[in-house]
């Protein structure tokens, strides 16, 4: 067994403990750390597009159902959306639907991931994440062709539709989190490798805001579904092909990579089982910082993108940018402080979850919100990977478990505002951005009280509760 020493050499000791052979191995011998033209790098990009495509299918609806819906209905519409409808000269259907309908109809997909997003996470961590997220892609990519098809036979068909879409989608969470990486990903390079993966939510994000009303205008709305869809199908191709759940069994990975990624993880317990301690779970006090600190995060997100509802089309896209941005360099800087032991896991883990909690309490102009939206992603390299530290044989079960926890404030948050906006629009404002400020300085006093770093004892054997 490899393992590697604290003046950063691997050790090879026999098993047994008869003794202790010190050497090289093969990846030493060949010169340097597989790198960035490696096979984990590479699956890492193929899965940054696979949740470019998916967020893309799952905001297209959000963008052309303007140009779905008559103008007639479309008085309480923001200019963005204006921006968006087709040109009269296309021959493309239009509804009548009203307001009403439409907010169910937009959150029909939420049903549908609710249902399934802790079930994903198990069954991914169980049964691996190659086949489960390529048959949701699938599911969702087919789903996406027939959305058209479903709204011209009737409402109730469009919101089954978009629920069962949801179904499928909710394997994108699987990937979001770090729990794919489990066997993957070395320690000093989780931040980094998440970055990418994570931030093609970000790219789906910016290329629907930014091209999608102008594919309902020159194309017709229902283009937007065809496109996003059938890019979708060639995703599965290359998903299939190319990806698999450990270097092991991936046949076109070198072996020095192979044992590089071997030996990084050797000391960590990373096989799944079906058998959950769920009582300890229960009582783990990190276990709920990075549920708590997940759903204050994401109340933010949430006023965050109601409030870029409010911009034009280019606008509303930049604080996409600002994300990715702070993505890409707050990874870097969070493997480099590990990397050079400047900093322990856990000091970097809360350093960016505090660094992620941005001044949103006078947010008045757009340069302000693409900072606060921006700086917010830099907790993709603090709690939101946390999990992988704390329990990685569980981390796919915790990351859908948690996820169900951010998609709380989804539900509670666009109520709270309406509320709060309600009588006097400038002042509402002031006090939803006030209420977003005091919430994630909440989740970010307790994760940095009770975060940890180190893996827990209950997540070190099997035993309690039986699923």
């Amino acid at each position: 067994m490899c393992v590697y020493s604290k003046v950063g050499k691997w050790e090879c000791k026999l098993v047994g403990g008869v003794g202790t052979v010190k050497g090289e191995c093969l990846w030493e011998r060949n010169g340097d750390i597989p790198g960035f033209w490696s096979v984990r790098y590479g699956l890492a990009i193929i899965i940054h597009f696979c949740l470019f495509v998916t967020t893309s299918q799952n905001l297209s609806l959000s963008i052309a159902i303007v140009a779905m819906v008559n103008s007639t209905c479309q008085s309480n519409q923001t200019s963005v959306s204006r921006k968006g409808q087709p040109d009269v000269t296309l021959d493309v259907p239009a509804y009548d639907w009203s307001p009403e309908i439409q907010g169910i109809i937009l959150s029909s997909i939420t049903y549908g991931q609710i249902i399934t997003l802790t079930p994903s996470g198990y069954f991914a961590g169980v049964l691996g994440a190659r086949k489960i997220f390529m048959i949701g892609l699938f599911i969702s990519s087919v789903l996406s062709f027939l959305i058209p098809l479903a709204a011209a036979q009737g409402v109730a068909y469009i919101i089954l539709t978009r629920t069962a879409q949801g179904l499928a989608q909710v394997v994108r969470h699987v990937l979001t989190s770090p729990s794919f990486w489990v066997k993957w990903a070395p320690p000093l390079e989780r931040s980094r490798i998440s970055s990418i993966t994570s931030s093609g939510t970000i790219l789906g994000i910016f290329t629907v805001l930014l091209v999608g009303g102008f594919i309902c205008q020159s194309l017709g709305w229902p283009y937007i579904f065809y496109i996003f869809g059938g890019i979708g199908c060639v995703c599965c191709v290359i998903w299939f092909s190319l990806v698999y759940d450990d270097p092991i069994n991936h046949p076109y990975i070198s072996e020095s990579e192979k044992e590089y990624i071997t030996f990084s993880l050797a000391g960590e317990n990373s096989s799944p089982s079906w058998s959950l301690p769920v009582s300890a779970m229960i009582r783990s006090l990190p276990l709920w910082a990075i549920i708590i600190t997940g759903f204050c995060r994401f109340w933010l997100v949430t006023n965050l993108t109601i409030s870029l509802h409010h911009l034009n089309g280019i606008l509303s896209a930049l604080p996409s940018i600002a994300a990715w941005i702070c993505i890409t360099l707050g990874s870097q800087m969070a493997d480099f402080l590990l990397s050079k032991k400047i900093l322990s896991l856990v000091v970097v883990r809360k350093l960016f979850t505090v660094l992620a909690v941005p001044y949103v309490s006078s947010i008045t102009a757009i340069t302000l919100l693409m900072l606060s939206m921006g700086i917010s992603c830099l907790c993709y390299s603090g709690f939101m990977i946390n999990s992988l530290d704390i329990a990685p044989r569980y981390a796919s079960f915790l990351m859908g478990l948690g996820g169900v926890f951010t998609m709380i404030p989804g539900i509670l948050s666009p109520t709270v505002t309406g509320y709060l906006i309600k009588q006097d629009s400038v002042s509402g404002w002031k006090n939803v951005f006030l209420l977003s400020a005091a919430i994630n300085l909440a989740g970010m006093i307790i994760y940095v009280i009770f975060g940890r770093a180190d893996i827990q004892d209950w997540a070190k054997e099997e035993r309690l509760t039986r699923f």
